[in-house]
């Protein structure tokens, strides 16, 4: 009986472990996702891990945020098949390590604008593969991060999964 406790308080906490190192990156921060903004400059020194989310924040049906490639990017093309989302919170947890574009697709908001991100995803954290570059070590503290939050909300998860075990 104190093994099955054990294992399901393990397993609990293996499935909430990784949402909490997770880290919400609100995009452009307090402006947001909008034209005339340096979002290349936004993105410099935060460290994007497989596991974090993209909030993009905007009026909605001023803007639009497009997943992209490369090539798209650099054209501000939409890509076939890539569809925009448009709801003015648009969440993206970013799954994969590497390169991400993201651009918007109304009027002239990216040729003009300039309203793109590019940003690096690395491993998540505990993982190391030898092809993710390493975050700086003097990255600096943005108020863009919900970290703090998904830390505290996932170890009230451990917690409260623990007592419901014991209680049991």
């Amino acid at each position: 009986m104190a093994s099955l406790k054990l294992f399901i308080v393990l397993v609990i906490v293996a499935i909430t472990f990784p949402s909490i190192l997770a880290t919400d990156h609100i995009v452009g921060d307090e402006t947001g996702w909008t034209i005339n903004f340096d979002y290349k400059a936004w993105a410099q020194g935060k460290v994007f891990r497989v596991g974090d989310r993209l909030i993009f924040n905007y009026e909605q049906g001023a803007h639009n945020v497009i997943r992209a490639d490369g090539a798209s990017f650099q054209q501000c093309a939409k890509p076939n098949g890539v569809e925009a989302l448009t709801t003015g919170s648009d969440v993206i947890t970013l799954a994969t390590p590497g390169r991400k574009w993201y651009f918007c697709g109304v009027g002239k908001h990216c040729e003009v604008g300039n309203q793109k991100l590019a940003i690096t995803v690395l491993a998540a954290e505990g993982e190391s593969p030898a092809s993710a570059p390493s975050p700086s070590a003097n990255t600096p503290p943005s108020a863009a991060t919900a970290r703090t939050a998904s830390v505290f909300y996932g170890m009230m998860a451990v917690v409260l999964a623990f007592a419901a075990v014991v209680m049991v």
